[in-house]
C-alpha cells in the first residue's frame, strides 16, 4: 500500500492543530495509473482496527494505521465514493458508522456569512449551533460556532466519550466553525472545546444552542424547535394587526420559581388551607421543586385570568446558572431555562396563555452577561463578546461583563435573540432590562474608570445605536408587539419610532413616577398636603414618551419592604392606603404593571427562594384586597377612557391639581370618542369630605363605577349612593358640577350615564 499523506499531517490532526480537518480526512480522489482511486483515512483514538464499508457493495476495505496508531488509511479503486460507513474495532467491541469527514459541503452559504459579517443575519440560530437535519439521506446533527479566534474548535458529547479528539472541526474564511456528525439526534448533550494559540483548552457551552442541561450541569442539549404544534392562529392574526398603545395592557410581573412550588396550597384552595410562614433561605426548602411549564400553564394561567390581567410578563426565562440571579445573568440566551422543562412545555405554556387571552412578556438582558466558564466569557481564548478594556467591559458593581455592541456578529448575537423569542415561542413582547446601564458608559463607574465617545461624552452610542437596530428589526418582522425600556434617566425619546431618532421602543417604564408615588405613600398622610407635587408632576411629561407605571419586583427587596409595608398608620389605613394608591395607578395614564403577590397584600418581602404568602388568603382583609385588585383590572379593561387615549395630552385633563389642603385631585380621562370620558376624584388622606365639589362637563347622573372604600374591599363604605346628579353650577371652568362625599383614602371612579340621562330629560 503506498501512503498518500506526510508526517507532518497526521501530526496536526493527531495533536488537534489543523483549522481544516476536511483537508486530511474523509474520502479524497487520486489518481494512479490513469485510473480514479479514492483514499479514505480517519483518526480513530480509540480503535485497534478498521475498514470502510460500501453498503450497497456489502464489501469491506481493510484500513492500515500510518504514521500512528490510531490513524487509518486505505485506497479504494471506484469511480464514485459516497455515504460509506467506518466499521471500528475498539477493545472486543465492534460498531459501524458514517464517517462525519464524508459530509464535506458547507452548509452556511456565502450570504449566510456577509450577513452574519455585517451584523444582519436576522435568523441566524436558523444557520448557528446545532441543527438536527438529514444529508445524502443520512440522519445527524449539524454544528456550527463563531470563534474566530481559536486555534481548534471540537464538538464534545456522550456520543464520543468527550473526547475533543474525535470531532475536529472545520473553520471558515469569517471564523465560522462547523461539522455535521451523523446518527445522532434530539436529546444528545454537547459542548464546544475551544482551544487557543497558547494551547489553553476552554469547554463551553453553545451560545445559540435551544437547551442546556438543569444547573449544576452546563451542556447544551440538542434540540427541534419546530416540533411543537401551535394552537394560536387566532391570537397571532389578531396582534399583527392591532394597535398595542390603545388596549387595556394590565401585566402581572411574575418569577416562576418562586409564586409557587409543588406541594405547596394552590391558589384554587388557599382560603381553607393555610401553610408555613416564609421562611428567608439561600436555596429552596426541603422536599420543595420548581412546578413545571405545564403544571403552572394548569394553575398560574387560571389565576391570572379570574384576576382579570391582560398579560404576564416572565422575569428572565433564559438560561442560567443561579437561581439567586432572578434569571438577569444569562449563560444561554437562545435556550429556556430546564428548571422548569423543555422548550416544548414553555411552548405549550405560551400557547395555553394565548388561548385564554392572556399575552406573554419575557424579561431581556442584552446589557451584560455573567463570568462563568462555560458561558460567553472569554469564548474563544479572547475577548470576543465582551469589551477586553473593563473600563468599557465589565460591571464592578454587578460582577459581570458589557457586550461589545461595535461588534458586528455580537450585535447579530443580540438582535437575532430578541427576534428568536417572538419567532419560536410567540412571545408577546420584552421588557429590555437595565436600559440605562447600556446608554451611559459612566454608568455605576468613578471618575477615571470610564471612557468617553468619540465625541467626549458619556453616552455610549454604539448601544444606543444597537437598541434601534433590535427595535427596528423586531417590528418589522411581528407588529402588534411591545418592546418596552426600563429606562431610569432623561434619555430623549426612547419610546419614539426610529425613523425620528428615537431608540424605537413603544412603552418605557416611568420609574419617575413610581419613586414619586412610593416616597408619597409612605409618609404620614398629615404631611402629604406639602408634597402634592408628587401626585402631579409626572403630567407634566407624561405625554413626552408611551409611558407604562410600574411597581415590579425591586421595589419589595433589599430591604425596602413590600407595598403594604411601606403604608403608614394602622392596618386598616395600610389596605386603604394600598387600594388608593393602585386605583390612582389605574385611573392614571400610561400601562400598567404589579409584581405577583401585591393583588392581595403580602407582607414580606420577595423572596426568590419560597412561595409567595398564600397562607393570607384566608385572612378576610387579603381576600379584600384579592377582591378589588379583580374588579378595578374589570373596570381598567372594559372603560375605553382609562386607556385609549394613554400618550398624548388630549387623553388627560385635570379637575383640580391644586387642592393640598386637603391633598384631593380630580381629573378627566377621554377616550377617543367626544363623549366617552371618566371622572376620578382621588383623597389621599384618612379624612373623608362630605361635600366636596367639582366640576364635570356636561350635565346628566354621573354613575359612581367604581369606589376603592366600598365596604366588599375592606373600606367604610362612604360614597354617593350609586352617583350623582350634576347641578348648573359652574366650577372648575366647567359649566356644572357635583357635590361629591370623598371616603377616607379613597379613589372615586365616575362616568356620566347617557341613558339615565336622557331618560330623565324626556320626563
Amino acid at each position: 500500500m503506498s501512503i498518500t499523506i506526510a508526517p507532518e499531517q497526521v501530526e496536526r490532526i493527531v495533536w488537534n492543530q489543523h483549522h481544516d480537518p476536511f483537508e486530511v480526512l474523509g474520502s479524497h480522489p487520486i489518481e494512479q495509473d490513469g485510473k480514479t482511486m479514492w483514499v479514505v483515512r480517519a483518526y480513530l483514538p480509540s480503535a485497534s482496527a478498521a475498514w470502510v464499508i460500501r453498503p450497497e457493495e456489502r464489501i469491506e476495505y481493510s484500513m492500515h494505521p500510518v504514521h500512528h496508531p490510531h490513524f487509518f488509511e486505505c485506497t479504494i479503486e471506484v469511480p464514485q465514493l459516497a455515504n460509506y460507513q467506518l466499521k471500528i474495532k475498539e477493545g472486543d467491541r465492534e460498531r459501524v458508522i458514517y464517517d462525519p469527514y464524508a459530509f464535506r459541503s458547507p452548509r452556511l452559504t456565502d450570504f449566510d456569512l456577509h450577513l452574519f459579517s455585517e451584523g444582519n443575519h436576522h435568523r441566524i440560530y436558523e444557520k448557528l449551533g446545532a441543527h438536527p437535519t438529514n444529508i445524502d439521506g443520512v440522519q445527524g446533527v449539524y454544528f456550527a460556532v463563531w470563534a474566530p479566534n481559536a486555534r481548534n474548535v471540537s464538538i464534545l458529547g456522550d456520543f464520543n466519550q468527550w473526547d475533543g479528539r474525535k470531532h475536529q472541526m472545520r473553520k471558515g474564511s469569517t471564523g465560522i466553525w462547523e461539522l455535521f456528525i451523523p446518527e445522532i439526534g434530539v436529546g444528545d448533550c454537547y459542548k464546544y472545546e475551544i482551544k487557543n494559540f497558547d494551547g489553553h483548552i476552554y469547554e463551553k457551552s453553545d451560545p445559540y444552542g435551544f437547551q442546556q442541561e438543569v444547573r449544576p450541569k452546563t451542556a447544551s442539549i440538542v434540540a427541534d424547535l419546530n416540533a411543537y404544534s401551535w394552537n394560536d392562529a387566532q391570537w397571532m392574526e389578531h396582534r399583527r394587526h392591532a394597535d398595542a398603545l390603545t388596549q387595556p395592557i394590565s401585566v402581572y410581573e411574575v418569577h416562576l420559581g418562586s409564586w409557587l412550588h409543588a406541594g405547596s396550597a394552590e391558589p384554587a384552595i388557599l382560603p381553607n388551607r393555610a401553610t408555613e410562614p416564609v421562611v428567608p433561605v439561600s436555596e429552596l426548602q426541603p422536599g420543595a421543586r420548581f412546578l413545571t411549564y405545564r403544571e403552572l400553564a394548569a394553575k398560574l394561567i387560571p389565576y391570572v385570568k379570574d384576576l382579570g390581567y391582560t398579560h404576564i410578563e416572565l422575569l428572565p426565562i433564559a438560561e442560567h446558572p443561579f437561581d439567586g440571579s432572578w434569571g438577569y445573568q444569562v449563560t444561554g440566551y437562545y435556550a429556556c431555562t430546564s428548571r422548569y422543562g423543555s422548550p416544548e412545555d414553555l411552548m405549550y405554556f405560551i400557547d395555553q396563555c394565548h388561548q385564554n387571552g392572556i399575552g406573554v412578556i419575557i424579561d431581556w438582558v442584552p446589557g451584560h452577561f455573567p463570568k462563568d466558564g462555560h458561558g460567553l466569557a472569554f469564548f474563544d481564548g479572547t475577548h470576543l463578546y465582551e469589551h477586553a478594556d473593563p473600563r468599557k467591559g465589565e460591571h464592578k458593581e454587578w460582577g459581570t461583563l458589557v457586550f461589545n455592541y461595535s461588534r458586528h456578529e455580537v450585535r447579530n448575537f443580540l438582535v437575532a435573540n430578541a427576534l428568536f423569542w417572538f419567532d419560536k415561542y410567540h412571545i408577546d413582547g420584552m421588557r429590555v432590562d437595565a436600559v440605562a446601564s447600556m446608554l451611559y458608559l459612566d454608568y455605576c463607574r468613578k471618575p477615571g474608570e470610564w471612557l468617553p465617545n468619540q465625541y467626549g461624552g458619556r453616552e455610549n452610542i454604539e448601544a444606543a445605536e444597537f437598541l434601534r437596530q433590535t427595535n427596528h428589526v423586531i417590528f418589522s418582522y411581528f407588529p402588534g408587539i411591545l418592546s418596552i425600556a426600563e429606562e431610569s434617566t432623561d434619555w430623549p425619546m426612547v419610546s419614539w419610532p426610529t425613523y425620528t431618532g428615537g431608540l424605537g421602543f413603544n412603552l418605557k417604564w416611568n420609574m419617575g413616577w413610581m419613586h414619586d408615588m412610593l416616597d408619597y405613600f409612605s409618609m404620614d398622610p398629615w404631611f402629604r398636603q406639602f408634597h402634592q407635587n408628587n401626585i402631579t408632576f409626572s403630567i407634566w411629561y407624561h405625554h413626552s414618551e408611551n409611558f407604562m407605571l410600574a411597581l415590579s419586583h425591586d421595589e419589595v427587596v433589599h430591604g425596602k419592604s413590600n407595598i403594604i409595608g411601606k403604608m403608614p398608620g394602622d392596618r386598616w389605613q395600610k389596605f386603604a392606603n394600598v387600594r388608593c394608591l393602585f386605583a390612582y395607578m389605574f385611573a392614571h395614564p400610561g400601562k400598567k404593571t404589579l409584581f405577583m403577590g401585591m393583588e392581595f397584600g403580602q407582607w414580606s418581602e420577595w423572596n426568590v427562594w419560597g412561595d409567595l404568602e398564600w397562607q393570607l388568603l384566608q385572612y378576610e382583609p387579603h381576600q379584600q384586597l384579592k377582591r378589588f385588585m379583580k374588579d378595578l383590572n374589570h373596570l381598567y379593561c372594559t372603560e375605553p377612557a382609562l386607556y385609549t387615549q394613554d400618550f398624548g395630552q388630549a387623553g388627560f385633563e385635570w379637575i383640580d391639581c391644586s387642592d393640598n389642603r386637603h391633598s384631593v385631585v380630580s381629573f378627566i380621562r377621554h377616550g377617543k370618542e367626544p363623549e366617552d370620558f371618566a371622572i376620578a376624584v382621588c383623597n389621599f388622606t384618612p379624612q373623608p369630605h362630605s361635600h366636596y365639589r367639582i366640576g364635570v362637563p356636561e350635565f346628566g347622573f354621573y354613575t359612581e363605577v367604581f369606589n376603592s372604600d366600598a365596604r366588599e374591599y375592606g373600606g367604610s363604605n362612604m360614597g354617593n349612593l350609586g352617583g350623582k346628579w350634576s347641578e348648573e353650577w359652574s366650577y372648575h371652568n366647567h359649566p356644572y358640577s357635583i357635590d361629591l362625599c370623598l371616603p377616607p383614602l379613597g379613589v372615586l371612579i365616575l362616568k356620566l350615564n347617557r341613558e339615565k340621562t336622557a331618560e330623565a330629560l324626556r320626563r
